[in-house]
């Protein structure tokens, strides 16, 4: 069962193997770990965002280890994304800066790359990334793509679709 859990994080080194631990104890399998730490909460707490696997009577096992850490849960519900797409970047991608433009997806709050493969065949030689982005609704994909055509445009990047996916209206 894939699950999404939002908790809080105090300000203090340490803490993330706190939250990870209990998912390790129960054998859960992390898929995405965002880790808000530039924006603080109004507890001046650290926003994470997990989404793991794992089997259902897990979840509260989960909890209870997170709360004995002393980690708030904010939130724990299925996995709240339904559409993936897998796109391939060609250019420059990692000296135009991959950084940014998954920092783009991902702070939609819609959206987020959730895997990034990477060939680099030599220093001043085009690289290609194939990234996979995971949203909400297929409307939200179509945004996130949107995003990701208007950044490859910018970088002066090849953006190839599967052949099935309409890109980007208007």
């Amino acid at each position: 069962m894939r699950i999404s859990m939002d908790i809080e994080l105090k300000d203090v080194p340490g803490q993330m193997l706190l939250a990870l631990q209990p998912l390790s104890e129960c054998k859960a399998n992390l898929i995405t770990v965002l880790h808000h730490h530039q924006k603080r909460t109004p507890r001046k707490t650290v926003s994470v965002q997990l989404v793991l696997e794992t089997k259902p009577e897990n979840i509260e096992i989960i909890k209870a280890k997170l709360e004995e850490n002393g980690i708030r849960i904010i939130r724990v519900g299925e996995h709240r994304f339904r559409e993936s797409i897998h796109a391939v970047l060609i250019g420059h991608v990692i000296h135009t800066g991959i950084q940014d433009t998954i920092d783009e997806i991902d702070k939609t709050g819609f959206a987020e790359v959730v895997d990034l493969s990477l060939s680099m065949p030599g220093i001043n030689l085009l690289s290609s990334t194939l990234i996979k982005i995971d949203a909400v609704s297929k409307e939200d994909l179509q945004k996130a793509l949107k995003i990701l055509k208007e950044i490859s445009t910018k970088k002066d990047l090849l953006m190839i679709l599967p052949i099935n996916i309409q890109a980007c209206k208007n």
